[in-house]
């Protein structure tokens, strides 16, 4: 009875001890890492957070101070601070910045909701047990940590140091490390669009871009749509044959197939000239030389290289659809064009609906095609871009030709926001997105 007794008395006064647990004081506490932890008496935890939050800064303190002032001034010194390096480090720093405000948020929260579940009660568990409970917990993060580095590494600085370059003065008369960049604001945005030149290459070769993008990717579509249609009809025979020679041109790698093509449209001596236009018509059209014909070769030549990446969705989605359907449409007395609109085509855009707007995105940003055929040609009077140059391929022209970098880097800002955009709005309005849940 007197266990019992000292029991219950024990328990009664840890009750009261954890009423009186502050979570205000935890949280205080813990603007020192660790020391909130410490507070909720979970010293090895506090101890640990402590030595890597202090290990940190002693390592990274002077080369993140030093990268965040380089960014500001990107050099003094001229040939001998390199702004590159300077803006290199400076995001690097950023990235630094961000994972220690991150962690650091997470330890004060971490020792409020602590001293929250003290003060209701709550009995911390011991070492071994609380470190099995966090690798449970934290074994996803363990798993995806990896590859979230390596995005941040490989993707996230690269597109962070193309951002940042869009507000410099980089191009080829101030280069480091002979000259010093500055920061100019958004004075490169400001020019492309009101500097004649800058605004009418823009202009026009964004509407190719566009047009290119429609035409080729609907052709593309309806070529495929067409002939899925066609192969899957009982009448016809030797389905396996026809289908796998319609799925050949994916088979030949684009780059090889592009090469072949630009040969075989030369305006004197291409065999589509040679061989076909002029025996038949007396004529040679100017596939390369005249900016008209060359957007003509290039759309069919994308057809021809996208249809049958498509046309082998669209065959697994129509023999998946099942044959009730259009016995029921025949019964009702449905013609062939009520059967492929209201059972065909809705099956295969709920289907396929996101698979065909990444061909669009592809081909908006399709560099391939356009620098193989033609370089983006032919040249064209006032304009830093050729006749058939898209987006893509003239930011790489600006970069690796005219070494107009803050220039491209600002054209390509422009360029990820459209396509994000797009491809945004066309995903939340896609058929298999909003009609997600509802069967």
């Amino acid at each position: 009875m007197a266990t019992k007794n000292s029991l219950k008395t024990k328990d009664s006064q840890d009750s009261q001890d954890n009423s009186k647990h502050n979570p205000t004081i935890a949280l205080l506490l813990s603007l020192i890492p660790g020391l909130g932890q410490v507070y909720n008496k979970r010293y090895i935890k506090g101890a640990v957070i402590f030595v890597l939050f202090t290990a940190f800064l002693i390592v990274m303190y002077d080369y993140m101070s030093t990268g965040l002032q380089g960014l500001i001034t990107l050099g003094e010194i001229e040939r001998e601070h390199d702004s590159r390096v300077f803006l290199s480090q400076g995001i690097l720093s950023l990235i630094f910045l961000t994972f220690f405000i991150t962690f650091y948020l997470l330890n004060i929260q971490d020792a409020y909701r602590e001293a929250v579940k003290i003060k209701r009660g709550w009995k911390g568990t011991g070492v071994i047990e609380g470190f099995r409970n966090a690798w449970d917990a934290g074994f996803p993060y363990i798993l995806v940590g990896p590859g979230l580095l390596l995005l941040i590494f490989v993707v996230l600085f690269p597109l962070l140091f193309m951002g940042f370059l869009a507000f410099t003065n980089y191009n080829l008369y101030n280069a480091p490390p002979r000259n010093l960049l500055d920061w100019v604001g958004f004075d490169n945005f400001i020019n492309l669009f009101t500097i004649s030149e800058w605004r009418n290459t823009f202009f026009n070769v964004l509407s190719w871009t566009l047009v290119w993008t429609f035409v080729a990717t609907t052709l593309s579509i309806a070529v495929a749509m067409f002939l899925a249609i066609l192969t899957n009809d009982k009448r016809l025979k030797f389905k396996k044959l026809i289908r796998t020679v319609f799925i050949l041109p994916w088979a030949v790698p684009g780059f090889v197939t592009i090469i072949i093509f630009s040969a075989l449209f030369n305006d004197n001596f291409g065999a589509i000239n040679a061989d076909i236009i002029k025996p038949l018509f007396g004529v040679t059209i100017p596939w390369l030389t005249k900016t008209s014909w060359t957007k003509v070769a290039l759309i069919m030549i994308q057809v021809w290289l996208g249809f049958p990446y498509i046309y082998a969705l669209f065959t697994g989605v129509i023999q998946g659809i099942s044959s009730d359907w259009y016995e029921a449409a025949d019964m009702d007395g449905a013609t062939r064009w009520q059967k492929f609109r209201f059972i065909t085509f809705p099956h295969l855009m709920f289907a396929t609906g996101p698979l065909l707007i990444t061909q669009y995105t592809f081909n908006f940003n399709n560099f391939n095609i356009i620098y193989l055929f033609n370089g983006g040609g032919p040249p064209v009077r006032g304009q830093s871009a050729g006749g058939t140059d898209i987006l893509i391929s003239w930011i790489y022209n600006l970069t690796f030709t005219n070494s107009q970098y803050s220039m491209a880097a600002a054209i390509s800002i422009i360029l990820g926001i459209i396509v994000a955009t797009f491809a945004f709005f066309q995903f939340r309005r896609s058929s298999s997105f909003t009609e997600e849940g509802q069967y």
